[in-house]
Parts: C-alpha cells; sequence; structure tokens
C-alpha cells in the first residue's frame, strides 16, 4: 500500500490510472469503460480516520446519486482511513448496515476495493486477488438499477468473476503488482 500523503487529485489520477490500465484494459469489469468515457463516475476522496465521518460521507455520496441522476456511480476512496485490511472489512459490514438501515436495500449496493485485498480461503500472493485491489481502500456504491440492466444486457454475467480469476491468473502476480504499483507515477 501506499503511504505517501497525496492530494485528491493525485489520488483521482491513480484511480483513473487504476480504472484504465487494470480494470478496463483487460476487461475486468466490461461495464466500466462505458461510464469512465461518459464522465459518469464520481470520484469522492475523504481523508478522514473516523469511522463515524466516513460513514456520513457514504450517506452523502448516497444523496449526491439521489439526486443527480447524471452520476451513474461514485467511487469513495479512503485516502488515509483503513489501511489494515482487516479493519477495511469491519467498516464494509457496518456500511451494509447502514445502507439497510437508511431504507437503500434495493437502491445501492457497495463493492469493496483494497491494497491489500484478500478473498477468503485466497493465498496472500494469489494474483486473483488483484481484481478487487485498488491502489487505495475503496467503496464503490452501484446503482441497483443498473446492475439489474447491465446483467440483462450481457450475454453471461456470471463468468465475469471465473474469467477474471483465470486472467488474472495467467498474467501472474508479477505482473499485476507491476500494474498496481503504476497507478502511482509520482513516487519516487
Amino acid at each position: 500500500m501506499n503511504n505517501k500523503i497525496h492530494s485528491d487529485p493525485e489520488i483521482k489520477a491513480a484511480i483513473q490510472t487504476w480504472l484504465k490500465s487494470v480494470i478496463i484494459e483487460y476487461n475486468i469489469c466490461p461495464f466500466a469503460k462505458r461510464e469512465l468515457e461518459r464522465g459518469s463516475i464520481f470520484f469522492s476522496v475523504n481523508h478522514t480516520i473516523k469511522i463515524e465521518q466516513c460513514l456520513e460521507q457514504l450517506m452523502l455520496e448516497c444523496d449526491r446519486l439521489d439526486t443527480n441522476s447524471a452520476i451513474e456511480t461514485t467511487l469513495l476512496i479512503y485516502a488515509t482511513a483503513f489501511k489494515d485490511f482487516d479493519d477495511f472489512l469491519d467498516f464494509i459490514e457496518i456500511a451494509e448496515t447502514l445502507l439497510s438501515d437508511q431504507g437503500y436495500d434495493g437502491t445501492y449496493q457497495l463493492a469493496s476495493f483494497h491494497p491489500d485485498y484478500c478473498f477468503q480461503g485466497s493465498a496472500l500472493d494469489d494474483a486473483a486477488n488483484y481484481t478487487n485491489r485498488s491502489p487505495f481502500p475503496m467503496l464503490h456504491l452501484l446503482r441497483e438499477t443498473s446492475i439489474d440492466q447491465a446483467v440483462s444486457s450481457h450475454p453471461d454475467t456470471e463468468s465475469i468473476p471465473q474469467h477474471n480469476i483465470e486472467l488474472t491468473r495467467k498474467l501472474g502476480l508479477a505482473k499485476m503488482q507491476t500494474l498496481l504499483a503504476a497507478c502511482f507515477p509520482l513516487n519516487g
């Protein structure tokens, strides 16, 4: 994980580089390219380390999506919080409960990304973990209606995870590490 303090523009650039060079280039998410090209992804950077403030920001992003239909999806990037992956997993559980408590079941869904993401039962050095490894801890806030549309328009959404596992393992750990490290061109 990157421990250098970055400005919001640097953080957003790192995430956009990751989207373009990993997620879109290798078709890990077949829906990302369209939204990035349309400019319908909102990048929200959060610098707090307090869980309550992180949750408040999540609710503000839900409000933003509620009121702005031009935004298809939000990437809520945690620049300083949740360096530890287990702490991030605990936060995700709280965030999902909050979404449900606030009446967002069936409206928004969370996907999660982290520099140290590790699928349950996977080895830390399994290249497949890189399908969810990102430059910073991040929640992806998705509209349920958009997920439904994507599923109905894609020929085989159920095969995407397995394809991604096979792809990242074929590319190999060293390649995936290099791709993620390249998202920080300002380091040195």
